[in-house]
């Protein structure tokens, strides 16, 4: 690898593991990175779900205490998470690379949505939820939802935490800091299971995830000290604009 691609990779890992730390949406600063810095589009998507494994792990190991209210269900969940994980790893292997390059500003665009308007989003999930559902109870209809986020998440993954949150509001589970650990717990184990899958099909681009991999593992580890000094909403916007510029180079680009 050239110097230039390994300090874009550096960058777009620091870069990604600080704003996952604070308002999530690290796919917007690491994808095109690996893109720029030469790697294949459906080698870029894997070797960045590598890269930013480590992150979502340690944020459902460090949040595990809160799990204890859902542990009965989390069998299920997992179930389903891992089983939609795969299949969406799957599905991204069989894609080719134009295809999925036609895909791509569509899939941002999907994300960029769900980020920007993800406190609206779970607002009205909570508004317009029965009456009746005051106690967590994942339903069959809660577990299609999780599923085909799995699905998505080991596709793609972008926005994915945001969808899973909606979902689990919807099936009752007001405690945010339960919602957030049990989203960081399924969204570790999705993707977990896809980098199995793609490590195990040779897919993954090696030097460009590991140079990737320590960026966003310092990027994480400074988050928190960073995230005491800059407002939580400069870094929901910076998330969202960049979101919006990569969506439209990405529709306009030949």
């Amino acid at each position: 690898m050239r110097l230039l691609d390994i300090a874009l990779l550096v960058s777009a890992g620091f870069a990604g593991g600080t704003v996952n730390a604070i308002a999530g949406g690290a796919t917007f600063f690491t994808f095109p990175a690996m893109l720029a810095a030469g790697v294949p589009p459906v080698a870029a998507n894997a070797s960045n779900t590598v890269a930013l494994f480590p992150a979502s792990l340690a944020a459902s190991v460090a949040l595990r205490r809160e799990l204890a209210t859902v542990r009965p269900h989390l069998p299920r969940l997992l179930t389903v998470g891992l089983a939609g994980g795969i299949a969406g790893a799957v599905l991204l292997l069989a894609t080719s690379d134009r295809a999925f390059m036609a895909l791509v500003p569509w899939l941002l665009l999907l994300a960029t949505l769900i980020f920007a308007f993800s406190p609206q989003l779970l607002a009205w999930v909570r508004a317009h939820r029965g009456a009746d559902t005051i106690i967590f109870r994942p339903s069959a209809g809660t577990l299609v939802l999780i599923a085909v986020c799995a699905v998505y998440g080991g596709y793609f993954g972008a926005g994915v935490g945001i969808m899973m949150m909606a979902g689990l509001a919807l099936a009752g589970l007001e405690d945010l800091q339960v919602a957030n650990a049990l989203k960081n717990l399924l969204a570790g184990a999705i993707n977990g299971i896809a980098v199995v899958v793609f490590v195990a099909s040779g897919v993954v681009v090696w030097p460009a995830a590991l140079v990737m991999l320590a960026g966003a593992v310092l990027g994480g580890v400074l988050g928190a000290r960073i995230a005491r000094r800059i407002p939580k909403l400069v870094f929901r916007w910076l998330v969202i604009a960049i979101g919006s510029l990569l969506t439209v180079w990405y529709f306009l680009r030949p």
